[in-house]
């Protein structure tokens, strides 16, 4: 069983490395969904982890219809980081009327692949006006994996969704549920789906006393001090469930 890690930082990697992560997503700005990392950080995981890393490629918060010079940078992002050790390249570009970007994914598909590495299409499918013909373009498009809540807000409440595509389409391309899977409900979503492989943020907060002062604050989470990160125990304890499962 793959257990992936939502990352947004160095020190996120290492604790999902610590907790027994088999692979982590690295982003930055997760406050912001989640955008494209440093070259630095990257580097700096690489060569301190024996840890499968996929790397975001998003230049921006919002929705996922991107403009040509967006793309541009995105192919530049995407070379950059599988020429510094990235093992998987995740991205996500639809047009304006909620479809696939045939066109972008496959010149993404194409650079990923030149690297021998995997091409991972994110959570954008959720917004998709048609999800299964969606999916299917994924496949023609040779996508290797595509990170999903089918559309619901949490996997648990699409667990029907996610079985099917994966007893659908299971065979073509990897299904990544992700989507508030934490040690409450693991057990019932693969038990459910029969997935090889979940993504979780296994979510913590620490504090920062910097983050305001008098009128001024850089506050992201309800006014505190707080910002998110990785939880190392969060972490050994999803692992130690998936770990049981097998048994």
């Amino acid at each position: 069983m793959i257990l992936e890690v939502c990352a947004g930082s160095y020190s996120d990697c290492v604790n999902a490395y610590r907790g027994g992560a088999t692979r982590v997503e690295l982003n930055s700005a997760l406050s912001l969904g989640g955008l494209t990392p440093s070259v630095a950080t990257l580097r700096n995981v690489k060569r301190e982890m024996s840890l499968e890393v996929a790397c975001m490629v998003r230049n921006r918060a919002a929705g996922f219809c991107y403009s040509n010079r967006e793309k541009i940078v995105m192919l530049e992002d995407t070379k950059i980081l599988l020429e510094n050790g990235a093992d998987a390249i995740v991205f996500g570009c639809l047009t304006k009327n909620r479809e696939i970007d045939v066109e972008f994914v496959r010149k993404m598909v194409t650079v990923i692949h030149s690297f021998n590495k995997k091409a991972v299409f994110h959570k954008a499918i959720d917004v998709c006006e048609n999800y299964t013909l969606s999916i299917e373009k994924l496949i023609e498009c040779h996508v290797d994996r595509v990170l999903t809540s089918a559309q619901k807000r949490t996997v648990l409440e699409a667990k029907e969704e996610i079985k099917y595509i994966i007893d659908t389409y299971g065979e073509k391309i990897e299904i990544l549920p992700g989507g508030s899977i934490n040690i409450d409900n693991v057990s019932e979503i693969v038990n459910y789906t029969h997935t090889n492989q979940i993504h979780s943020s296994c979510k913590d907060f620490h504090q920062d006393h910097t983050t305001s002062y008098g009128d001024i604050s850089y506050s992201y989470l309800d006014d505190t001090d707080n910002y998110e990160c990785v939880s190392l125990i969060k972490v050994k304890e999803l692992k130690k469930r998936l770990d049981n499962l097998k048994k």
